[in-house]
């Protein structure tokens, strides 16, 4: 009897042996690996700007007057029928945008921005002359100077740009044109000879459109950076050179104080710029 029983168990467990070797293996959970995400331009984006304008430039040129006597004097160099006036000084302001990237990670970068700015650009130019005009319009009337003096300047600047970049990973390159606008603010007198006493005057004080264009660099800071202080890979450097080129207008130079007839004269702003910028972008990538 004991012999039978050792011999059913020994068979029992044999074919639990065989069966078990005949199932699945329950293999190991595979281990996670996290995928760092790929940083990509596309988004929209605000940011602040600062910067110099190293080559601001107004041109007075072709003045003309309404009186033979104003064209005399135009003609012997009392009145000079150009000037120019070159202005450098501080900008900052601020600026908006959107930007699309075709291909995460490195490839071409398409945006457009619009940004305004502050500038500190208002210089003043003084020409005199000296010459026998007199005897030219009075007989035996002497010699007489005549001062002038040229305002040139620029209250606040804005563009609205094109971008087309290429991006390699977190820095990108790239070329921007289009809109610009600007507050001139621009004078011209005309003294009165061997005076003090404006004789001509006048201003041009509104706003010009024209065009920009530049390019830059702009890097997006890693989360760890210090300049960081959002912690997020939204945060972006740049540093950029426009021109810009605000057109030409003529205005007048009315008599004040007496001056006979007037002047007119064409003026034409225009200027270089550097600035560096830090955009926050919407979105962590």
């Amino acid at each position: 009897m004991l012999k039978k029983l050792l011999l059913t168990s020994a068979a029992i467990a044999t074919s639990s042996a065989a069966l078990a070797a005949d199932l699945p293996r329950r293999a190991a959970p595979p281990v996670f690996t996290p995928v760092a995400p790929v940083f990509t331009w596309t988004g929209a984006y605000f940011g602040i700007n600062a910067g110099y304008v190293f080559d601001g430039d107004t041109r007075f040129d072709r003045t003309t007057g309404d009186l033979a006597n104003n064209n005399a004097a135009l003609a012997v160099g009392l009145r000079p029928t150009a000037a120019r006036v070159r202005n450098d000084g501080f900008t900052g302001g601020g600026q908006i945008g959107y930007n699309y990237q075709f291909t995460p990670g490195s490839g071409f970068v398409i945006g457009i921005e619009a940004d305004a700015a502050y500038t500190d650009l208002n210089r003043i130019r003084t020409l005199s002359n000296t010459t026998n005009f007199g005897p030219l319009v009075t007989p035996g009337a002497v010699a007489t100077t005549r001062v002038n003096t040229y305002q040139g300047g620029l209250d606040f600047l804005g563009t609205v740009r094109g971008r087309v970049g290429y991006a390699f990973d977190r820095f990108m390159v790239y070329g921007t044109g289009g809109f610009a606008y600007g507050g001139v603010n621009n004078r011209v007198t005309f003294f009165a000879p061997n005076g003090t006493i404006p004789f001509f005057n006048g201003r041009q004080n509104d706003i010009q459109t024209g065009y920009a264009y530049g390019g830059g660099i702009e890097y997006a800071l890693p989360t760890d950076s210090f300049f960081n202080f959002f912690r997020s890979s939204a945060v972006t450097l740049k540093a950029e050179y426009l021109h810009y080129n605000l057109g030409g207008d003529r205005f007048a130079i009315p008599g004040v104080n007496g001056g006979p007839g007037n002047y007119s004269a064409r003026v034409r702003n225009d200027g270089d710029l550097v600035r560096a910028g830090l955009n926050y972008k919407f979105g962590t990538f």
